[in-house]
């Protein structure tokens, strides 16, 4: 999610444990700067476009290494008081960050060290403000309530509604994926695996992406379904995979790690300017896509870094 997100989730989440043990400023403030430390690792270039892609999310959303993490941090905000306290605020904070991003499409390796299986519920955009505006509501009433045990019941319910929404979500995205693949049924287009994902800022309209069952079939279907669609019958286009390139050079690495990493949503092309193509699938629509890169020649796919042609807003 967003990082204004990231900090009204961290700052709601610390206020709740720490209640009335601290000043509210404090555990909202101590929340914000925990909930926002694991995407620091946004800042670390890794040497091309596409790694800096896969291994966003990694080490530093994993919940193993956040649990070891969080006694740490406890130590140095708590200087020997409810250390116990702050521990456990400490440790919700860090882990709801890695839990509240895998709600998004792109991809969050929770398990690591042990798995870099990029996990992915894709029910909510990254930026939604039905999810983000309980959680501030909250922290805000919380801190300028003058009856503090009014305020925390505020936090509470901030915390509560933001959390239902999520639950909304996904009963939403199971909805719309249940039409779209008795549509598909029905027009006899054979999907191996359905995308659901919202579209912008919100939980209603929803882009569904069909890959097909043959690796070789050249084309993939696109469509926008509304839960306030009622039977309306679901409009599919046709558009072009690029499946032999993908075919040709799917052994090379920046090829494999992309499909890899977007679970096999990925097309390719060949550029303007003559080069192989790839482009992730899941954020965006046809044909303006946010994570698309370009790997050199056909020829010397994997000899030189990725560059990446679209940028992550």
């Amino acid at each position: 999610m967003d990082s204004l997100t990231q900090i009204a989730l961290g700052s709601a989440v610390c206020v709740a444990v720490m209640g009335r043990r601290t000043a509210v400023w404090k555990s909202a403030l101590v929340g914000a700067v925990a909930g926002t430390l694991p995407d620091l690792d946004a800042l670390i270039d890794h040497g091309d476009a596409i790694s800096n892609m896969v291994l966003h999310r990694a080490e530093s959303h994993a919940l193993f290494f956040l649990t070891l993490a969080a006694p740490v941090f406890a130590w140095l905000v708590a200087r020997g008081r409810d250390f116990m306290r702050w521990w456990l605020a400490l440790w919700l904070v860090l882990v709801t960050h890695p839990l509240l991003d895998t709600m998004t499409v792109y991809g969050t390796q929770l398990l690591q060290p042990f798995s870099s299986y990029p996990f992915g519920v894709g029910s909510v955009f990254i930026i939604d403000p039905a999810y983000t505006l309980p959680l501030i509501i909250g922290v805000a009433a919380a801190w300028r309530c003058r009856d503090l045990a009014r305020g925390l019941r505020w936090n509470m319910v901030g915390l509560a509604l933001s959390t239902a929404y999520l639950g909304w979500s996904v009963l939403a995205q199971q909805h719309v994926e249940q039409r779209a693949r008795a549509s598909l049924s029905e027009q006899g287009v054979s999907a191996q695996r359905v995308l659901v994902t919202p579209a912008p800022l919100q939980t209603l309209l929803w882009r569904v992406v069909a890959l097909p069952e043959d690796p070789a079939d050249p084309k993939f279907h696109e469509a926008y379904v509304s839960v306030l669609d009622g039977q309306s019958p679901v409009q599919w286009e046709a558009h072009a995979r690029g499946s032999d390139l993908l075919i040709e050079h799917a052994a090379s690495a920046p090829v494999a790690r992309l499909t890899a990493f977007s679970h096999g949503f990925v097309k390719g092309a060949i550029a303007p300017d003559g080069q192989l193509r790839i482009t992730d699938l899941r954020m965006g629509q046809e044909p303006h896509y946010v994570f698309s890169f370009d790997l050199g020649l056909p020829d010397a796919v994997g000899r030189a870094p990725a560059t990446q042609v679209s940028a992550r807003p």
